[in-house]
């Protein structure tokens, strides 16, 4: 109990000299001990890091997740060392009220096919975006939130011990020096024979001060030195979250890619089917001869395959023997590549100029283009149709 007592006694005491060094540098009655340039900017470099790897950190949760409500759920079953619950994407839960909307309104009218389709695609999408979100965390998130909860706080707390010894060394210098001005001022006053025990003590304290203010700065080079490794690993902290920067645009890479994948697929499967016109319920296929100028295409979207443009137990039309109609065909600018998928489709550069036109009952999605003596069928939303 007494050892306790002296130790907290001996704790505040210390505690108060500091408060007092403190106190007199913010008012500059006292002087302060400034550590070099490069040992600033390594606290500056450090300090930087820190702030903006934790707005990254934060920004990318939000890409990844950005229900708020979502994201605190997380923080609090990691807090907890809970594992946390799958949860289902928006993509996939879109695509189950697809699955259940074409299951009640018909999977077989053109509406429902359509729906049971894009439902599928939007599934993959939803696993491609889970698998994205499970591999960013781990490849990015997670090194960069250790650095923040394990690297960083030790560096802080050497930062803070750095500073308690930095006043500690500053209050024995200051003591020092007042030891020493009234030791010079003792020796100002006549030696009369009462005087010699004052000069002793002064002589004394002295001495004392200047022990102090050697095992003072011995512990203030010390823990400098310590704090400066530690700063001076940021620059591998930095080679770190690069790599991982690095990982994180190869799978956000990957993950676009295979939306990209999964949408031009999703296309080519509406592109494959019986043509219809929206609010019709059974394909329309006129002869070739009744074609009507008014059916010229300007819709937009995409999908391929000629093979649409006839109803199920009929021939598919063969685009050597399409005619163009009479009247109806304009000219368009193609606006990107595009690479044809079968021999019914129509290889396009971009800014090369065609010539297209629509037929009746063939998908709006698409148009008959042609360049030379070449013809084939043509994405609308690769095409600016022009006057």
């Amino acid at each position: 109990m007494d050892f306790n007592m002296k130790k907290l006694a001996s704790d505040a005491g210390i505690f108060f000299t500091r408060a007092v060094q403190f106190t007199e540098e913010k008012f500059g009655q006292a002087e302060k001990t400034e550590l070099d340039a490069q040992f600033e900017n390594l606290l500056a470099r450090a300090d930087s890091t820190k702030n903006w790897t934790e707005k990254i950190l934060r920004q990318t949760e939000v890409l990844l997740q950005p229900n708020p409500s979502a994201r605190v759920e997380e923080f609090l079953y990691e807090k907890l060392d809970r594992k946390v619950p799958s949860r289902v994407t928006n993509g996939e839960l879109l695509a189950q009220y697809m699955a259940e909307a074409a299951s009640e309104l018909g999977p077989t009218t053109p509406y429902g096919k359509t729906l049971i389709k894009v439902a599928e695609a939007e599934k993959r999408l939803g696993a491609a975006e889970r698998d994205f979100i499970h591999t960013a965390s781990i490849n990015f998130l997670t090194p960069l939130r250790t650095f923040l909860e394990g690297d960083w706080k030790t560096i802080s707390k050497e930062r803070r011990l750095l500073h308690n010894r930095r006043l500690d060394l500053d209050a024995c210098k200051a003591r020092l020096k007042k030891a020493k001005a009234a030791e010079a001022k003792a020796t100002t006053v006549p030696d009369f024979q009462e005087t010699r025990p004052r000069n002793y003590i002064l002589s004394a304290s002295a001495s004392a001060a200047e022990q102090e203010l050697r095992v003072a700065q011995t512990e203030f080079d010390r823990q400098a030195e310590v704090t400066r490794l530690l700063l001076e690993g940021i620059s591998s902290t930095h080679v770190n979250h690069l790599r991982c920067l690095h990982e994180f645009v190869e799978s956000q890479t990957t993950y676009y890619a295979q939306c990209y994948r999964h949408m031009l697929d999703l296309q080519k499967q509406l592109g494959r089917f019986p043509g219809t016109f929206v609010g019709t319920t059974e394909p329309a296929s006129p002869p070739l001869s009744s074609t009507s100028p008014t059916t010229a295409a300007a819709t937009m979207p995409v999908g391929p395959s000629v093979a649409g443009l006839a109803p199920p137990g009929e021939a598919a039309l063969r685009l050597e023997e399409v005619a163009p109609p009479a009247s109806g065909t304009r000219k368009a600018r193609v606006l990107y590549d595009y690479e044809a998928a079968d021999s019914s489709e129509l290889a396009l550069l971009a800014d090369e100029l065609i010539t297209v036109y629509s037929l009746p009952g063939m998908d709006p999605d698409w148009l008959i283009g042609e360049r030379g003596n070449k013809k084939g069928k043509v994405p609308v939303t690769y095409l600016e149709l022009l006057s």
